[in-house]
């Protein structure tokens, strides 16, 4: 039925695997809270009918072609005011995983994978539980277009379009568990700084000109930064400068 992943110390050691649910997300909630997951368990299904994205979007996407999944981590080493820390480091290291495989891959604020020209490859959704101090427990969902070639709507694109060739979805797995671990320990051991900065490098039209619309309409903008929490930076053609939570601004 599926792997044993042997390349982490502790990611992907217990896999729930699903044909199909609901969501991965929720089902690694609810195993949280019946304790029957630790840190490192995945939630693996071929199937996903109602996945979520950001905004409440739906993800849809074709049965047994793709790869999504739900990672449980307890970051209580980072305190709530640093939950974007968590965003910049998964978006990294799927993105780092995927470079393997095709050019052009960028992080799109706040969490998606797109290609420079070619479309979103997927997204990542965070659902954390918070203390007043800490982050107790974080579930994170994957979806990434693997093996997908045909799509109803335009905008998306997959792994296999990019490369040409179909991905194995464990070896896939494999190597981006790899990097979130390699990341988080990254994290863990207070070097953020230098993660913050790797997660600009690698943004969507960081510094370029593009069309965006926010509660006062539609402008020309160009991001200028992200700030620690993750608010997004935007300085607008008349010079005015912005600062964004999720869902204040949309690119266009």
């Amino acid at each position: 039925m599926h792997k044993i992943l042997a390349n982490t110390v502790f990611l992907g050691k217990d896999i729930i695997y699903m044909t199909e649910c609901h969501s991965t997300n929720d089902i690694a909630s609810a195993k949280i809270k019946d304790g029957t997951v630790k840190e490192g368990s995945i939630v693996l299904t071929d199937k996903q009918t109602k996945g979520r994205g950001q905004r409440g979007n739906r993800w849809y996407s074709e049965p047994g072609k793709n790869l999504t999944f739900s990672l449980v981590l307890a970051p209580v080493f980072l305190s709530p005011g640093a939950q974007f820390d968590l965003n910049r480091m998964i978006s990294k290291a799927v993105k780092d995983a995927l470079n393997r495989y095709a050019d052009g891959i960028m992080v799109k604020w706040p969490n998606d994978i797109v290609h420079t020209t070619q479309g979103k490859l997927g997204g990542i959704l965070i659902e954390n539980s918070l203390t007043q101090s800490r982050i107790e427990t974080s579930v994170v969902g994957i979806g990434l277009n693997l093996n997908q070639v045909d799509f109803a709507l335009p905008g998306p694109v997959s792994l296999a379009v990019l490369s040409g060739r179909q991905v194995d979805k464990w070896e896939l797995l494999n190597e981006i568990l790899v990097e979130i671990e390699k990341r988080y320990i990254q994290v863990k051991k207070g070097r953020v700084d230098k993660l913050r900065e790797e997660y600009w490098q690698d943004l969507y039209l960081r510094e370029e000109w593009a069309t965006y619309e926010d509660a006062s309409g539609i402008y020309e903008g160009m991001i200028t930064g992200i700030t620690p929490e993750g608010r997004l930076i935007i300085k607008k053609k008349d010079g005015k400068v912005n600062q964004y939570a999720f869902k204040e601004v949309k690119f266009l």
